[in-house]
């Protein structure tokens, strides 16, 4: 997965640098909402039915953090199951952001997005700490 961002322009949020779309922001925060009220990790079956809930259709509600007057709405947010696996659960578990554990049959939230992130930093800082290379161009 590529992530693209504005350093001039960060989001407050992770998922808006990560996710491309508004509801895919919804989504990954609602399942990561639910996987910390279950100590960080559930189960396949409790994960089959959160996407099944999404995809029937979940009322959520939302508050407006930007405006000066706090409101809260109801948000229906209907998400396909399958898009859920492909567009949300797939890329958080290949970026770290989610384990899954093949014995017990459980995802649970990861810190390996952060230490994958700080590895990509150093990989950084020793490019650019490698001395220049002559390049002849033929024509």
């Amino acid at each position: 997965m590529v992530i693209l961002f504005d350093q001039f322009n960060m989001p407050e949020s992770i998922f808006e640098i990560i996710f491309a779309t508004k509801q895919q922001v919804i989504v990954a925060k609602l399942l990561l909402e639910q996987m910390k009220m279950k100590d960080g990790e559930i189960g396949k079956t409790e994960m089959s039915m959160f996407a099944t809930a999404l995809h029937e259709g979940t009322l959520v509600e939302t508050s407006d953090a930007k405006s000066p007057v706090a409101r809260k709405q109801q948000l229906k947010i209907s998400y396909n199951k399958r898009q859920f696996y492909d567009r949300i659960l797939t890329p958080m578990k290949t970026m770290g952001l989610i384990d899954y554990d093949l014995y017990k049959k459980t995802y649970k939230i990861s810190e390996k997005f952060n230490k994958n992130m700080m590895k990509i930093g150093l990989m950084w800082l020793q490019e650019l700490r490698r001395p220049p290379k002559q390049f002849i161009l033929k024509s």
